[in-house]
Parts: structure tokens; C-alpha cells; sequence
């Protein structure tokens, strides 16, 4: 059973300790957002992506599957697919301090990835985010500057991109898709 609440936004993380198991629950702004769990695809390109980037992972950093709870503010929790760090901002349970985040769009998240987490990862300062579009073999490259977010690329299907931040790590999206 959900929690109750009567003020809009007033969600907090406390309540979802009380959520039965079996759906993705996070917060943005006290709104309680609820998607199922992920289908193959998008678990194919997380895989594929965590082998890349922990193989390239420098050993200050720490690159995690999610999801592990990032709480950058009251009434903010995240749950990126996944995620770098310094090894020393990752805990039992959460992220204090992220580099990268990364999502994988999928029907039920494609807004909010793109628009409300976007924002939310932004005001954390994260240095890095990026959003990989399954269905268009698409990577989406965002990187702070100036407290905001530019698009330092955008690469589509077999392009070859080499990300220099959090760290150095060459990527081809159509790779990210394909079965083993």
C-alpha cells in the first residue's frame, strides 16, 4: 500500500522504506515516480556499458550498477541505471557525490530521464549524464559547464565516440545493443 499524503510533493524518502518491492521507486521534488522493472534490452545495454566503463574505470573511481539511491537534496532520489563515482562518495545504500550518471531510456522513463532527471542531476552538479536511446542506438552526451549542462555529443549507431569525462572510454552505440 502506497503511503499516504494530502500535500502535493510530500513524498518523502522515509516513505519508501514502506513500498512493497518489485517496481523502481524514486523522488523528484517530493512527486513519487513508479516504473516497472526494465525489460532484456535494456538490461543488454547496461551490461554491455558496465563492462566498458568498468574496464576503463580508473582505480580512484567506481563505476556501480544500479540501482544505488543518489540524494542530492530533501525530497530527491535517484536511481540511475548506472553510475561513476570516487570510491570514497559510494555507500551501503547511496551515492553522495556522483560523476556520471547514466540512463537508459525505455517507454515509461524517455521524459522523465530526459527532462526531469536532467534538471535534477544538473542542480546536483554531476558532472557527467548520459542518456542511451535503445531503439535509436543513440547516446546522448551532457556534460557541466558553468553549472549547466551542454551537449557535447550525440553519437547514432556504429559512430565511434570517445568520452573524456568522468574518464577516457571509447564507445560505438550499435555495440551497446547487440546480443552476445
Amino acid at each position: 500500500m502506497l503511503p499516504r499524503t494530502r500535500v502535493p510533493g510530500g513524498f518523502t524518502s522515509a516513505d519508501l522504506e514502506t513500498l512493497p518491492e518489485g517496481m523502481r521507486y524514486e523522488l523528484i521534488g517530493g512527486q513519487l515516480l513508479v516504473t516497472p522493472p526494465p525489460l532484456l534490452n535494456h538490461h543488454r545495454v547496461v551490461g554491455h556499458l558496465l563492462v566498458l566503463l568498468y574496464d576503463n574505470c580508473p582505480d580512484e573511481l567506481e563505476v556501480i550498477l544500479g540501482p544505488l539511491e543518489f540524494r542530492p537534496s530533501t525530497g530527491h532520489v535517484l536511481l540511475p541505471d548506472l553510475l561513476a563515482c570516487r570510491r570514497e562518495d559510494a555507500g551501503a545504500r547511496r551515492v553522495s557525490r556522483l560523476l556520471l550518471a547514466v540512463e537508459v531510456l525505455s517507454p515509461s522513463t524517455r521524459t522523465t530521464d530526459r527532462l526531469l532527471k536532467r534538471a535534477v542531476y544538473e542542480d546536483a552538479g554531476v558532472t557527467s549524464y548520459w542518456l542511451f536511446d535503445p531503439e535509436a542506438e543513440e547516446l546522448t552526451v551532457l556534460e557541466l559547464l558553468d553549472g549547466a549542462y551542454v551537449e557535447r555529443a550525440v553519437v547514432k549507431g556504429n559512430d565511434v565516440f570517445a568520452a573524456e569525462l568522468p574518464f577516457v572510454v571509447p564507445l560505438v552505440p550499435s555495440d551497446l545493443v547487440r546480443s552476445a
